[in-house]
């Protein structure tokens, strides 16, 4: 793919650099800006927008922490068929905390996050992955001397935003699931309300999270959210109404599928770099992208914390 004449010479010069220097293809990046468009709802005339916020302006501080989950949400970003999501995102972040991918462990890894919170109080974003036992005064859930829940009031309060990745952090997910012992909480309930933007998903699609991304290196800002505080761009229309078997013989509505209750856009950005996703594995959707997902997800029949 040759230049574009939507481009700048300055721009096109930045996006020669980062071909080069990342080693990815100019179509591929481009492919990549597109996409992140879509998601968002933007119009084609945002691409030399999105290019543009990819390869300069500032890098804002992140800090990422991990609670009760599976380190699923980390997988699923760091492992993203798109070497641009996990890559180019990252570079155009300044991860000072995350534990999974950090170099140091133990006291060291803790001195990192109190010196991350302290230089950058009041400027960092705070992601938080899983949550949080409140049983037992939260010992049930550790790290580092301190229960997860002493973590989360020390750290989350200082953030400019927090971002809740994943279903168990939007809403309790596994963890909070009926007979648990360790009354885990969603970190939007367990800080008393606290501010956030959920992402739910089992995992939540790592597309989306570059979009809530971009949109705020773009606008400097983070898009609309609905009633659970989650974006409208991708949690804003049913899994049925978006369905490629809606209408169709094929459709799993009678089989226990959730799509119709469920807001999520995984028909459209799909996962493995769109290649596929729960329904056109012909498996039903059960409903990750919602409260309660393992108690009304069609696992158990129980009505859960948020009614039938």
């Amino acid at each position: 793919m040759g230049k574009d004449d939507r481009f700048d010479d300055k721009l096109e010069e930045k996006i020669d650099e980062l071909v080069e220097r990342k080693g990815i293809s100019r179509r591929n990046f481009l492919k990549f800006c597109g996409a992140i468009a879509v998601t968002l709802g933007l119009e084609a005339s945002y691409l030399p927008k999105i290019a543009e916020a990819l390869v300069s302006g500032p890098r804002p501080p992140f800090i990422w922490l991990q609670f009760a989950e599976c380190t699923g949400c980390t997988e699923a970003f760091l492992r993203s068929s798109s070497p641009l999501i996990d890559d180019l995102l990252l570079n155009k972040i300044s991860l000072e905390y995350h534990e999974t991918i950090m170099a140091p462990a133990g006291a060291a890894a803790t001195k990192s996050l109190d010196e991350a919170v302290a230089k950058h109080a009041g400027k960092f974003f705070v992601v938080v992955e899983g949550s949080i036992p409140l049983a037992n005064n939260g010992n049930y859930g550790l790290i580092g001397g301190k229960t997860m829940l002493q973590i989360a009031q020390e750290v989350c309060p200082q953030a400019k935003m927090m971002i809740s990745l994943g279903t168990c952090a939007a809403f309790g997910g596994l963890p909070a699931a009926a007979g648990g012992l360790t009354e885990a909480e969603c970190v939007h309930g367990a800080l008393n309300g606290l501010p956030t933007i959920k992402l739910p998903g089992c995992p939540p699609n790592p597309v989306n999270f570059a979009a809530l991304i971009v949109n705020y290196l773009l606008f400097n800002d983070f898009p609309a959210v609905d009633k659970l505080y989650r974006p409208t761009f991708a949690y804003g229309t049913t899994v049925h109404d978006l369905c490629e078997r809606r209408g169709t013989s094929w459709c799993m509505q009678g089989f226990g599928c959730k799509g119709p209750t469920t807001y999520h856009n995984c028909p459209t950005v799909k996962y493995n770099d769109k290649t596929s996703w729960c329904v056109q594995a012909d498996c039903p959707c059960k409903g990750c992208a919602q409260p309660d997902f393992w108690d009304k997800g069609s696992f158990f029949n129980y009505s859960g914390r948020y009614g039938a």
